[in-house]
Parts: C-alpha cells; sequence; structure tokens
C-alpha cells in the first residue's frame, strides 16, 4: 500500500507542476528553445489595431533572424511601420520602410535559416524575394496555417497573446487604411503598458446660417 501511495503522491505532484516545469526536451543534438518567460526572447508589437502583440522569438532556431529583429526593434525602425500585404486566410506581412514590399534596412540580407517550425496560424516568419538568402527586415504573421510554406521561408517566432489584434489588420494588397506597429519592443527592455491611441476628435458640424436681416 505504501507504494501505491507515493506513486500516487508523485503522480498528482507532476501535474501540479507549472508547464515550464514539466518541458520534456527534444531530440538529442537538437538546440533547446528559450522559456516562453525569457524576456530577452519575447517581441512586442504595439498595433494600431488597438492592442499588444506577444511573439516568442526562437534564436535556437533561426539565431541570426532573431538577433536581426532585436537589432532592428532596438533602433525603433519598426516603429510607425505599415501592414503592407495582407491577404485574408493567409497572412500579414509587414516591416518594409518603404510600405510597398520592395524596401528592408541598411544592414545586409540575411542566409536561409530553414528550420522544422511549422507554418501553423500565429507562426511569425522572415519575408524574402525569390533569393532564399534574400530576408532582411520584413516578417508575416500566419493568420491561417499553410504547411506548404515549411522549409521554405525562416520562422523564428510565434505569437503567444494578442492574436485577436493580428486577426483585425485590414486586408488587402495594400490595405486602403493599413494597419501599423505603433511601438516594438523587446521584453527585457521594460516596455510601457500598453496605451491606446486615442479616438480622432471629430470636428462640429458647421451650424446653419442664420435668417438674414
Amino acid at each position: 500500500m505504501r507504494l501505491v501511495a507515493l506513486f500516487l503522491a508523485l503522480l498528482t505532484s507532476l501535474f501540479a507542476m507549472p508547464a515550464a516545469a514539466q518541458y520534456v526536451p527534444g531530440p538529442a543534438g537538437r538546440a533547446a528553445p528559450p522559456a516562453t518567460t525569457d524576456k530577452e526572447n519575447l517581441w512586442i508589437l504595439d498595433l494600431s489595431t488597438g492592442g499588444r502583440v506577444t511573439i516568442w522569438l526562437r534564436p535556437d532556431v533561426a539565431p541570426k533572424a532573431v538577433e536581426r529583429i532585436k537589432e532592428l526593434t532596438r533602433r525603433k525602425f519598426y516603429d510607425g511601420l505599415i501592414f503592407h500585404r495582407v491577404i485574408d486566410g493567409f497572412m500579414a506581412q509587414g516591416g518594409d520602410p518603404k510600405g510597398d514590399g520592395t524596401g528592408g534596412s541598411d544592414l545586409p540580407d540575411l542566409p536561409k535559416e530553414f528550420n522544422y517550425l511549422p507554418h501553423v496560424r500565429g507562426a511569425v516568419a522572415a519575408a524574402r524575394a525569390e533569393d532564399e538568402n534574400s530576408a532582411n527586415s520584413q516578417f508575416f504573421i500566419m493568420l491561417t496555417p499553410r504547411l506548404q510554406l515549411d522549409q521554405k521561408y525562416t520562422v523564428f517566432g510565434r505569437v503567444l497573446d494578442g492574436m485577436q489584434w493580428v486577426d483585425a489588420i485590414p486586408k488587402g494588397e495594400p490595405p486602403a487604411n493599413p494597419a501599423r506597429v505603433v511601438r516594438a519592443y523587446i521584453a527585457a527592455d521594460n516596455p510601457p503598458p500598453f496605451t491606446a491611441a486615442p479616438a480622432p476628435v471629430e470636428e462640429p458640424a458647421a451650424l446653419p446660417a442664420g435668417p438674414a436681416k
């Protein structure tokens, strides 16, 4: 009976442990991902659609892409940039200072880092031209799964929170009224709480002219 009681106590303790404590390492030789609470690897996007998006960065599979995101974010490169290509049922693309899909940063293009992460809903990947080694600053967030893109683009993160604000990004190529990244942060830099942009103030309607005297 004592052995049974010890086994049940151990089983109960396992289920009571937090998710982080239940992490099981992957296959031998595969680098371990950072914890989802590691602020150095949490990318925060405050969107003009009304909320904050938190993205878990994966330097274990795409170290160069993650390093680029951190560098550009800390340079405030992404602040104010629009989502210029948003396809309903597919993805939302941003990160282009030109706003038309042809721009990038002043840094060199990145080599491909294709990996095992799938293009599922919420996956974040580096956008590129036809050259597999042409990713620079642009990125896209998957709205629905497209597994046929696997091993063709560098997935470097996954949305942890705020996907509803991504879903609310206006659609179009380009959208008539594109959404913007209001501010981008790395969580380790202690960003301020999200503050919604003030609603535009409407001018009062002009009063009709009075009767002529």
